[in-house]
């Protein structure tokens, strides 16, 4: 009689994951059986403490040199360098997002009462403060974010995807203000969200008809055996890429990104905005470079058009928004267009590739702070129905409060990669490594390269655009008379954008420390 082997589980390289979700599961008790009024004072540090253990947990791993060279779990979980410098990112990320989201006046009271109804009014009455299962939502959300890049194959990546984007659906659509807009951008996330992971899923059962296998290392090498172009194989390579090229908005797949940041509680825009797109790149980088490498004369041409145009659209179109949240959202699109340059910058040995994936691992780091500071400063501009959204209401805010003011300007600046920020150094490295791809030699793209570089300054040029015409607003207009007010930060808000405002100096200052620990994570890469 033969027996069914045990499957072997690495609980030790597993243990931020496993920590994340089993506070989640704790957190879901909580929501039971716990009383309503003691809900927030365990539920906050609960999942504080929870993702504060996770990233020590990276910590170890990474100083103790514990990186594993194998997949963990049956192959289906790789926790490599770059995994692990992914994850401390997030938690990094989730954490303040968590500070920005104990703050009072976000979340609704009550989210199935209709909006403007009796009930509503009688639950803003009781003081309810918003909804306590936010907090396990947000660490069922940041557990899929940690597994979606580790994913060593299609069908866990899949489930990461679920994991990360069902809690998101819900969080975006319980704002506190402008209840109908947050509703519909719930909506419209999770019809976008579902089509998208059906495209994924498709994608994923034609590439095993292709490869007999979900694995990334197995697919690669069916892909090295394979001389023509399997119908198969080029449905489900579409199918996946559409599949994740939604997840991180690049064009034109962008559709869902401005409405989903209007209407969504901006602490939620502030986790979406920087841990998802994180996640999501990884995601791109581990089916790209790990399951889909062999097939890269095939794929980077398309992803050479998807980068242009999502560099381009998402900065022209900053340029016509007049609602500070949608103007950020198209800056992101841009900003995701930037990442995918350097995603195409694989061609040659895997050194010089670990220099490319350096430079992604870097400007996703100093964008994903600067963008969560940027939020956090959103929150405290005020109007008496809410975040004072247009751009006209943030005339003259220079006047009103200069270092707030002064700050957002900053992170702008960043944005827009402006010498002496974070953001500089980070479009420096990632068309840095675009054009030395396109120098290798038998790369056919090695022109092609370098005009995505120019069209990637270029957007950069058209991005400074609406950056600068913001910081001009603030500090060249008079205030309205009746202009918002600026609400008193809380010591989580304060923090927040401190520690944003002092990764963007500091990396714009002395970028080699960060740089230093991304190559590190960057020779780790494996494909086993």
């Amino acid at each position: 009689m033969n027996t069914i082997p045990a499957p072997t589980i690495e609980y030790g390289t597993l243990a931020p994951l496993l920590v994340v979700f089993g506070a989640a599961i704790i957190g879901v008790l909580v929501e039971a059986f716990a009383p309503r009024y003691l809900r927030k004072a365990i539920h906050v540090p609960l999942t504080l403490l929870s993702l504060f253990g996770a990233f020590a947990l990276v910590l170890v791993q990474v100083l103790r040199g514990q990186v594993s060279t194998t997949a963990s779990a049956m192959g289906a979980v790789a926790v490599d360098g770059p995994s692990l410098f992914i994850w401390g990112v997030i938690l990094v990320l989730s954490f303040v997002c968590v500070l920005l989201i104990n703050d009072e006046g976000h979340f609704v009271a009550s989210a199935a009462a209709v909006p403007g109804s009796a009930d509503e009014e009688e639950a803003e009455a009781q003081g309810g403060g918003g909804h306590t299962e936010v907090y396990p939502l947000v660490l069922f959300a940041v557990g899929g974010m940690l597994l979606f890049p580790a994913a060593h194959d299609l069908l866990m990546m899949f489930v990461a995807l679920e994991v990360m984007s069902l809690p998101l659906y819900l969080l975006c659509g319980l704002a506190r203000r402008r209840r109908l807009l947050s509703q519909e951008a719930s909506m419209k996330y999770f019809l976008l969200g579902a089509f998208s992971s059906a495209f994924f899923l498709y994608g994923t059962a034609m590439i095993y008809g292709f490869a007999g296998t979900v694995s990334l290392p197995g697919i690669n090498q069916a892909l090295a055996g394979n001389s023509g172009l399997d119908p198969l194989l080029m449905i489900g390579f579409a199918m996946l890429g559409v599949g994740l090229l939604f997840k991180i908005g690049a064009a034109p797949f962008q559709a869902w990104k401005p409405d989903v940041y209007q209407g969504a509680p901006t602490p939620i825009t502030a986790l979406m905005a920087s841990g998802t797109l994180v996640a999501a790149v990884g995601a791109v980088l581990r089916v790209f470079w790990v399951g889909l490498g062999n097939l890269d004369w095939n794929w980077r041409p398309i992803i050479w058009g998807v980068a242009a145009l999502t560099m381009i659209v998402g900065s022209i179109l900053a340029i016509t928004q007049t609602d500070i949240k949608r103007m950020l959202a198209y800056s992101s699109v841009a900003h995701a267009g930037f990442l995918l340059v350097g995603v195409m910058a694989t061609f040659g040995t895997a050194a010089q590739n670990a220099v490319s994936l350096k430079a992604i691992l870097f400007y996703l780091a100093v964008y994903s702070i600067t963008t969560v500071g940027a939020f956090a400063v959103v929150t405290l501009v005020r109007d008496p129905g809410g975040e004072a959204g247009h751009l006209s209401r943030w005339a003259g805010l220079g006047k009103r409060s200069p270092m707030l003011a002064g700050v957002f300007a900053f992170f702008l600046l960043a944005f827009a990669g402006i010498p002496l920020t974070s953001g500089f150094f980070g479009k420096y490295a990632v068309f840095a490594a675009a054009l030395n791809s396109g120098t290798q030699p038998g790369d056919s793209m090695g022109g092609w390269m370098a005009g995505l570089v120019v069209v990637g300054v270029v957007a950069s040029a058209i991005a400074a655009f609406f950056y600068v015409r913001v910081i001009v607003l603030m500090f060249f207009s008079e205030p309205a008379a009746d202009g918002p007010a600026i609400a008193v930060p809380s010591m989580g808000t304060v923090a927040v954008i401190a520690v944003s405002l002092l990764v963007t100096v500091g990396v714009g200052l002395y970028p080699e420390s960060l740089l230093g620990v991304a190559n590190d994570a960057a020779h780790s890469l494996f494909i086993r």
